[in-house]
């Protein structure tokens, strides 16, 4: 049986949160017990089924695979170790019979029970996306236990929509996973390969039995060079998955046809690997083969074996949010015909998990956002209108769209000579920076005089920033937005939370205190607001992991500050205790990893125009005696490019802008930094280069993996591993915390050891908040009188 024509247009994927993020809501109520299980299902799949129908209005064919079907309930990783019935030992109780987890179960492997703790969390390759780090070791049973994804299919099949189910493939998720703490030493997942094919083999039959015509499998393990599974071992297990997957199965009657993803990077290897991806894809079986032409080059053509193939040409950009110059990105489309494949079809380069759901969905009439915007940006329905017109343009020529061809080359050229995207004195001052500007003077003599003058006790604990954002912070907030409460009485109330959290830890017993952060929507929206050069969205969201949902500001100009940002509220927590207060400000490489960053200059450009205003806001901070000043990354290793050749250039202009923004303090004033949710081996050499006098670091979740890299790389500064996971609910024992503080001591000079949380406290509740603080300093305490 032959492969069906794969559609002229697709996308690899959809936002599955929701327009109002309906999904969020829905599971938080089932976790809160507001809801039953059957209840949060009925919600999901009538997001599922007007997700597909709106595709379809936006241009994408109903009846050959061209819909998506990427829906996850938490974690697309996750899925697959639902799929599998891969659940780690200690939650095998919540598998039935055939190894499936209900609801229920699903979301306790994500999120941690009682002593349990929850799958690691880190990031998805260079985005800002998490994703759930599966346990793997020798036995791991492996097995069809989930059937999920086929039924969503006859879900929307039923709804008059074919359409294409979208699974991490075989060897990206063993690529990605971790050997579980059972496995033997050098133990590596990926040699379990030839146990999990059977189970994607049963999958593809069910999809194939159920009418599926395509299946797309994601293997962004091809484009990095960068996980710790070897490039040459992921090619060889690419080779044979794909020869189970494809070859030994015919097509249409035994599975669907294949689309293999490859987002996030160029497919053909250079430099530390030499390995073309593209090459031995087309050496396949398979049927069509997606390429990340924004992040990836056009191969040079033609290239063998691809005659028999679909090349699905990811030119709409599904990781940033502008609008595409639609001539630019035919000519794209023309250069890949020439690298020979049967057929060419237009998609986007990533999936539209990471942009929001709709430029429409803001209200451009109230002045809240800057107008102008309105045409130069495409969220993700945009974008899958911008792939229906291109695939229009493949099929019937650019005459039977050059109207909107036209409306996109006026729209970029309007962006490109507008006020603010340039502004002279931005540029003058950054040109005009030296040598001096970057660096501070010697550690040794800055310790001292910060011990001199901040006299804090071995082993010192604090907080990364943020405590819980209660109802009543969230509801005062929402009624200033609206103008039904001033900003006298906003800033009244804000003062008083701020009180009342100094109370809290000065009774706990921390001793580097916060304000907290009452007044902070969003670490990075919050200094968005009060810079020139961005703009801020009302419903602009995309999922950052789980339920939790982040709206990314968009970077679109030149980046001034207009007046000081944190001053105030910093100078008001000082006057309420004797303890050192920390001021609290977001670095240049996160603000930029964390919104939508302007693609019409170099981001190192960027970035040192962040770091200068923030430079500016710290001297204000020290003017105003703030003696200890945060300024956190904890995106620097997320922006880290994917290929080894590529890391030096990122890393050089990532820390230069950090050093930018620190580097005109005064010896006694301490500059900490924080960084989470990465794996930060590769960037250790950066951790150093940054300088600063202090950095906390994620760790509770990964029991210290950190510690001894750093140990071994010789690091010699402050150092604060977490030791309280405070992305899942549960509230960690003393003991818990006692026996990762003593690991951490154990590799460290205790002297340079401080304690807090692995991240800011935001998302928790204040019961969980105070037992958990409480239990860090009582395990400090209990290592302090160890180290006597």
């Amino acid at each position: 049986m032959s492969a069906p024509t794969f559609p002229s247009g697709s996308v690899l994927g959809y936002p599955r949160i929701g327009p109002r993020r309906e999904l969020k809501k829905a599971v938080e109520s089932f976790w809160a017990g507001r809801t039953t299980a059957d209840e949060l299902e009925a919600t999901a799949s009538a997001l599922r089924v007007a997700a597909a129908q709106r595709l379809v209005d936006l241009g994408l064919d109903a009846s050959s695979g061209a819909v998506p079907g990427s829906f996850s309930y938490y974690d697309q990783v996750l899925d697959v170790v639902a799929l599998l019935g891969a659940v780690p030992s200690r939650f095998a109780s919540l598998t039935d019979e055939k190894g499936a987890l209900d609801l229920a179960g699903y979301f306790t492997v994500a999120r941690g029970a009682g002593e349990d703790a929850p799958l690691e969390m880190t990031k998805w390759f260079d985005t800002n996306y998490h994703y759930l780090v599966p346990e793997i070791s020798e036995s791991t049973p492996f097995r069809f236990a989930d059937d999920r994804i086929v039924r969503q299919f006859v879900e929307a099949k039923a709804a008059g929509v074919v359409t294409r189910p979208v699974v991490v493939g075989p060897v990206t998720f063993l690529a990605l996973s971790k050997a579980a703490d059972d496995s033997a030493p050098g133990f590596s997942p990926l040699s379990r390969l030839a146990d999990v094919l059977p189970v994607y083999v049963e999958l593809l039959r069910a999809l194939a039995a159920a009418g599926a015509p395509w299946v797309q499998l994601d293997e962004p393990a091809l484009v990095s060079d960068s996980i710790d599974v070897p490039a040459a071992e992921v090619h060889a297990a690419i080779t044979e998955a794909y020869r189970v997957l494809a070859t030994e199965l015919a097509v249409g009657t035994e599975r669907p046809a294949i689309l293999v993803g490859a987002p996030f990077g160029g497919l053909v290897g250079s430099g530390q690997d030499g390995l073309d991806g593209l090459a031995l894809l087309a050496a396949s079986d398979v049927e069509a083969i997606s390429l990340d032409l924004v992040k990836g080059a056009v191969p040079a053509g033609p290239v063998a074996g691809l005659a028999d193939k679909t090349v699905v040409a990811g030119v709409i950009d599904g990781h940033n949010i502008w609008r595409a110059d639609l001539t630019a990105k035919l000519d794209v489309l023309d250069a890949v015909r020439g690298l020979g494949a049967g057929a060419v079809s237009v998609g986007s380069s990533t999936s539209l998990l990471h942009v929001p759901h709709d430029v429409e969905a803001e209200d451009w009439t109230n002045g809240s956002i800057d107008a102008r915007l309105r045409d130069w940006l495409a969220f993700a329905d945009q974008k899958v209108g911008e792939v229906a017109i291109l695939a229009r343009a493949l099929t019937e020529g650019r005459d039977a769209v050059a109207e909107q061809i036209e409306a996109s080359r006026a729209a970029v050229a309007s962006r490109a000579v507008a006020s603010g995207v340039v502004v002279p004195a931005v540029r003058e001052r950054a040109a005009a920076l030296t040598e001096g500007d970057f660096s501070r003077g010697d550690y040794a003599e800055r310790a001292a005089a910060q011990q001199a003058k901040l006299n804090l006790p071995l082993l010192p604990t604090t907080t990364i920033g943020s405590f819980p954002q209660t109802p009543e912070i969230r509801r005062a907030r929402a009624l200033n937005v609206k103008g039904e409460l001033s900003d006298v009485d906003y800033t009244t109330a804000m003062q008083d939370e701020i009180r009342r959290v100094v109370e809290l830890q000065e009774q706990i017993g921390l001793d580097v205190l916060v304000h907290g952060e009452p007044e902070r929507n969003d670490m990075v929206q919050y200094f968005a607001e009060n810079l020139d050069g961005f703009a801020v969205t009302a419903n602009g969201w995309v999922q950052s992991y789980g339920s939790r949902c982040v709206r990314p500001p968009i970077l679109w100009g030149d980046v001034t500050r207009p007046a000081p940002i944190t001053v105030d509220w910093s100078t008001f927590t000082a006057s309420l205790t004797e303890k050192p207060v920390k001021g609290m400000l977001t670095g240049p490489v996160t603000i930029l990893a964390w919104s939508f960053v302007r693609d019409d200059q170099p981001l190192g450009d960027t970035a040192n125009q962040v770091g200068l205003a923030l430079r500016d806001e710290i001297a204000d901070l020290e003017a105003a005696g703030i003696g200890i000043i945060q300024v956190d990354e904890p995106a620097l290793r997320e922006l880290l490019p994917l290929r080894k050749d590529d890391q030096a250039a990122y890393l050089d202009w990532s820390v230069s802008s950090f050093r930018l923004a620190t580097a005109g303090v005064e010896a006694e004033t301490q500059i900490h930094t924080h960084l989470c949710y990465s794996e930060f081996g590769e960037v250790i050499g950066a951790i150093d280069g940054l300088d600063a006098d202090v950095t906390s670091v994620e760790a509770a979740r990964s029991r210290m993996e950190i510690v001894p890299e750093l140990a071994e790389a010789g690091y010699a500064r402050g150092i604060g591993p977490g030791v309280y996971d405070i992305h899942s609910p549960r509230v960690p024992s003393t003991e818990e915390v006692t026996d990762l503080l003593e690991l951490a001591v154990k590799s460290i000079d205790s002297r340079l050891v401080w304690v807090n949380p692995d991240c800011g406290l935001k998302t928790r509740r204040y019961e969980e908040t105070v037992a958990s603080l409480e239990n860090l300093v009582a395990a400090t305490n209990a290592v302090r009188a160890q180290l006597g």
